[in-house]
């Protein structure tokens, strides 16, 4: 069995309660009834599990009582999550189609998840099924967006709005402030105002973004370039910043922007989605006007692909791969290899942003009610 290693970074800093309504979560309901669908056990690592000590040069495993596990299958399944030697506090699931197969802390205190490959298969589907409905709501919130940046002055959902419109136009990760201040890496919500140039309506954005990674981008907008400029006015490091109703300045974080979202839009959608929505769109109109090879067989296919993704990868700021397994719908690779993509999306439709997204949400719907399969 595989599994999928997961990192879920808690984020820190203090910051004014928004005035933004919260729409309730009711996570565990439907996070358990997905599990069963998984033909999984929904389990936790607050349960008892197997621990794991340090014998030697090697580990052993304790059972829940405490007794040392010898048995060969339940060895062999724990080997098979690949737990880094370096991590402490080590939970083990002691049924082997538990959802949630491994917990432990990194060096840097972090909780990293290993998952059951199922589970982890399950969700990767439901995230892209989520492209479809998120491109359904942006209609409504890009109208909320505008409305919200006509306010006057600096209140929170002008700022709000302004942020979630920089996630549409260029696809930047919301970022925390937790990798600020430890890896200086920035994202929208953590930028200084330092990181964005201004200059006859034009926004330059230089920053460093998730694992090093030099990010330069620029933004046509005077609208948006007049509303950045007069944050930048304000006192302080930090670029997104609101003035509540005693005029005093309070900062914006990531869970801010998203119950901007969740509330505008009355789904769970976060702000990843803008990112997960780019990546699709582009990729379609990038592989639309990429000729199928017609000589060289199975390489130049690859090939041709992977030059694809990687346009798309540069402006998501990822490694092809990661863009590759987690911005992009697989249905849209899958169009292209079978020719259906191009009989819906003509190669010049990237010219046109909102036309692309037209017709990109057609092609995935007619792709998904065939089944998935070929659809012209």
């Amino acid at each position: 069995m595989h599994a999928s290693l997961t990192t879920h970074v808690d984020t820190a800093g203090m910051s004014q309660p928004s005035s933004i309504p919260k729409v309730p979560l009711e996570v565990d309901p439907l996070l358990r009834s997905a599990v069963r669908a998984a033909g999984l056990r929904y389990v936790s690592d607050d349960q008892p599990g197997i621990v794991r000590k340090r014998r030697g040069k090697g580990f052993g495993y304790l059972d829940a009582k405490g007794l040392r596990i010898t048995d060969e299958e339940v060895l062999t399944r724990i080997r098979a999550l690949a737990i880094p030697p370096a991590y402490v506090d080590v939970w083990i699931c002691t049924n082997p189609n538990g959802h949630l197969q491994a917990t432990g802390r990194d060096a840097r205190a972090r909780k990293q998840y290993r998952y059951h490959e199922r589970w982890r298969e399950m969700r990767d589907h439901g995230k892209f099924d989520r492209v479809l409905a998120f491109g359904d709501v942006l209609p409504k919130l890009r109208r909320r967006v505008r409305s919200d940046l006509a306010q006057h002055g600096l209140p929170e959902e002008k700022v709000l709005a302004l942020i979630v419109r920089l996630l549409d136009e260029t696809l930047i990760r919301i970022g925390n402030d937790r990798y600020a201040r430890d890896n200086k890496s920035f994202g929208l919500t953590t930028l200084r105002s330092r990181h964005v140039q201004l200059h006859r309506g034009r926004l330059r954005f230089d920053f460093r973004g998730k694992s090093g990674q030099q990010r330069e981008l620029e933004l046509d907008d005077k609208r948006l370039a007049k509303i950045i400029h007069t944050l930048q006015q304000l006192p302080g490091q930090r670029l997104f910043q609101y003035l509540d109703e005693q005029g005093k300045r309070q900062p914006v974080d990531s869970e801010m922007v998203n119950d901007y979202l969740r509330h505008t839009t009355g789904g769970e959608f976060t702000a990843k989605d803008f990112r997960t929505w780019g990546g699709t769109v582009q990729a379609a109109g990038v592989l639309a006007r990429t000729p199928l090879p017609e000589k060289g067989g199975d390489r130049a296919m690859r090939s041709a692909l992977a030059a694809a993704i990687k346009e798309v990868a540069a402006t998501l700021g990822n490694t092809p791969a990661v863009c590759r397994a987690s911005y992009i719908h697989p249905l849209i690779i899958e169009g292209w290899q079978d020719g259906s993509l191009q009989h819906v999306i003509p190669p010049t439709a990237g010219q046109h942003a909102r036309q692309l997204e037209t017709l990109t949400l057609r092609y995935l719907r007619r792709r998904l009610k065939a089944g998935g399969r070929r659809s012209g």
